[in-house]
């Protein structure tokens, strides 16, 4: 491990890709497949080590992300990089293995409520499409990411106590996951709940298998970047462009900017290995693919 930077935070940050997912999925008209497939190569190549393809959920439920395994047949895949994609339930898992998915991500909620209006579901019941998922994840070697929704604000019940979240993890955690993102899922995070969240999370999950992914919704983002740089957190996700929120979420738009999380890392002399100038170009061509304004 590299030494730390002269602020004691670490040298060298993973920033994780979820633009083609979590950002496509609310993009109010369709983005052509051969766009999105040209977008995630295009975020590949500026040096993205994990790139989120897409999401294996109902077409019903997503019907943005419906051609989920021609994106992901077509991808080239560039040597090095990883290309998870989200599967709710076994038979989300069996259509991404038939695309050639080799590392997968699930989603459960640290509250009741969320966990019903987005995975239609008790958290309970969540936990039992999510076990055979796990089985055959470690019987077939795929790489296991947990996602857990709503980790410090749920729209339907408010607050969330780090304990309920911690209770979260721990199954995702025994269930075998190589790595557990927490989500500020509404954006409404404050640096003191993620140092809170973080010295309850970090009792029972390695650093270095935790994740953050933050909204900018109220505009603190890089504020619990800081915090969970200073907790020794050392992967980040973010959304090229901004794009994307949770179409379960009521006012949740807006990922952290890719572009905005790596310059903000580099500024305080953290790597990263991505090529900021090639981010941009990325965006622009896949506004231009869609057939709506773009967002701003």
């Amino acid at each position: 491990m590299s030494e730390p930077t002269e602020e004691g935070l670490p040298r060298q940050v993973t920033v994780v890709e979820v633009g083609p997912r979590d950002g496509l999925q609310t993009e109010p008209a369709l983005v052509p497949t051969e766009a999105k497939v040209a977008f995630v190569e295009a975020l590949a190549d500026a040096g993205l080590p994990v790139v989120e393809v897409t999401s294996f959920v109902s077409p019903s439920a997503v019907p943005k992300l419906a051609d989920a395994e021609e994106v992901l047949r077509r991808v080239k895949r560039r040597s090095g990089v990883r290309y998870p994609v989200l599967v709710p339930n076994i038979r989300g898992l069996d259509r991404a293995l038939a695309a050639g998915a080799d590392a997968i991500a699930i989603f459960a909620s640290a509250t009741e409520a969320f966990s019903q209006a987005n995975l239609r579901g008790s958290i309970d019941e969540t936990f039992e499409r999510f076990e055979p998922i796990a089985q055959r994840a470690r019987s077939d070697g795929l790489w296991l990411r947990g996602y857990i929704s709503v980790a410090f604000h749920c729209p339907y019940s408010g607050p969330v106590h780090p304990t309920a979240v911690r209770a979260v993890a721990h199954r995702l955690f025994d269930l075998g996951c190589n790595e557990l993102a927490i989500a500020d899922t509404v954006g409404a995070a404050m640096p003191t709940e993620v140092d809170a969240l973080l010295d309850d999370l970090l009792t029972i999950v390695p650093v270095d298998r935790l994740a953050l992914h933050f909204h900018d919704t109220g505009g603190m983002a890089l504020e619990n970047v800081e915090a969970g740089l200073r907790a020794g957190v050392r992967i980040f996700d973010s959304s090229a462009g901004g794009l994307g929120g949770c179409p379960f979420a009521p006012g949740a738009p807006g990922n952290l900017a890719t572009e905005t999380l790596v310059s903000y890392l580099e500024a305080r002399d953290i790597q990263t290995g991505v090529d900021i100038d090639r981010i941009i170009p990325a965006v622009v061509a896949l506004r231009a693919a869609a057939t709506h304004p773009a967002p701003a």
